[in-house]
């Protein structure tokens, strides 16, 4: 699972160069109604959220770490990013995408006090069709900072515009920058939107990289959908991406924001990509011990 001045860091983002259209991608259920509470959350919302946040952390760690068997690798880098990084400074942190139980079940592994406090804990980016499909279901994951996504319709969206938001803000952002969950686990090409969220950053977030093995066991993504317990989970959280070279590189160097947008993407799959070799060894060890 998951608030410039005011006008100005809320400015929409630019459209699209060259004045290109965009074909949308059908909506069935409007959710315009959500990013204002979202940019300007109210005294309610932050009741209800701190609610839903402490309720779905606690239920999470109870899933991954009580029921279940998981190694965790360096989350310390995370911890730490969490609780002592400067005030101000944001937090991005990037994952592989196998189970609809990821987001929130990795976030079970963090200490109740992280896990369970709405303000410390992410905001992600949810599938409009999956989580924002009614006002009941879009309520709920409002408040647990969600941010839906429409998948088919570009980086130049409302939902990519608020995490761009969000960091300036120096909050954390989380994203699944394969899209969609990777059922089959093959080696997709990254989503250009985590391109442009680092790229428009105004400072250049902590960027964590995360790559989990065993999520899909947990709950599985074939009928019946129930979670599972027993598993063998295995986590690795990499050190930070240092972007900053490469960021002087983009900015000095006459490049357009497209070609930008998949330097970056790229460099980030490439890292995700090492930690993924890793930690496919570290799984396999486990599973073998």
């Amino acid at each position: 699972m998951s608030s410039f001045l005011f006008n100005l860091l809320l400015k929409p983002a630019a459209p699209p160069p060259n004045g290109a259209a965009v074909q949308q991608p059908h909506v069935p259920y409007n959710i315009d109604w959500i990013f204002p509470r979202l940019r300007r959350p109210n005294r309610l919302w932050h009741i209800a959220s701190t609610g839903v946040i402490g309720l779905v952390g606690f239920f999470s760690k109870i899933v991954i770490v009580w029921l279940n068997k998981a190694r965790v690798h360096n989350i310390d880098v995370l911890e730490n990013a969490l609780e002592n990084r400067p005030k101000g400074k944001s937090l991005l942190t990037v994952s592989n995408h196998h189970s609809c139980f990821d987001d929130p079940g990795i976030w079970g592994l963090l200490k109740l006090r992280n896990v369970c406090n709405k303000n410390v804990i992410r905001w992600s980016m949810a599938a409009h069709d999956i989580c924002f499909t009614c006002k009941a279901h879009s309520l709920f994951f409002m408040y647990g900072k969600c941010i839906p996504v429409v998948r088919g319709a570009g980086v130049y969206q409302p939902a990519v515009d608020l995490c761009i938001e969000k960091l300036k803000l120096g909050h954390w952002v989380h994203v699944f920058p394969e899209g969609k969950v990777n059922m089959t686990k093959e080696d997709l090409r990254f989503k250009w939107g985590v391109g442009r969220i680092i790229y428009e950053a105004p400072d250049l977030p902590i960027i964590i990289p995360i790559w989990h093995i065993g999520m899909d066991d947990v709950l599985p993504n074939e009928p019946p959908y129930y979670l599972r317990m027993g598993k063998k989970l295995t986590y690795n959280f990499g050190n930070p991406i240092d972007l900053s070279a490469l960021m002087e590189r983009l900015r000095a160097s006459p490049v357009s924001e497209e070609e930008a947008r998949k330097i970056i993407t790229d460099r980030i799959q490439d890292e995700m990509m090492i930690l993924k070799q890793e930690t496919e060894r570290l799984h396999s060890e486990y599973v073998k011990s």
